[in-house]
């Protein structure tokens, strides 16, 4: 189960957490807390992709240029390309 909640925090910095009904009182639970700044644009959401135009992204980069040379290639070609070095 997962819960997601965008909360103010409080001049005292105190959250207090409810649990949902469906956790069986007396149980031992994990909680994992997340706690990061959250900046909300009130005038006009930027699109994610648009926030990285400009920001470098080498290992992205690469693997989309890994990517790019594959082509129309089939399963069987593949299969046989990796094949090709154990039987040679």
């Amino acid at each position: 189960m997962s819960i997601t909640q965008t909360v103010k925090i409080p001049a005292s910095h105190r959250l207090t957490i409810d649990v949902p009904n469906e956790i069986p009182t007396g149980t031992t639970a994990c909680l994992e807390i997340k706690v990061f700044p959250s900046v909300i644009n009130e005038e006009k959401p930027v699109s994610s992709l648009k926030s990285l135009v400009g920001v470098k992204t080498p290992i992205a980069d690469s693997l989309l240029g890994i990517a790019a040379n594959l082509g129309n290639i089939t399963l069987d070609e593949i299969r046989d390309e990796r094949l090709a070095k154990y039987l040679i």
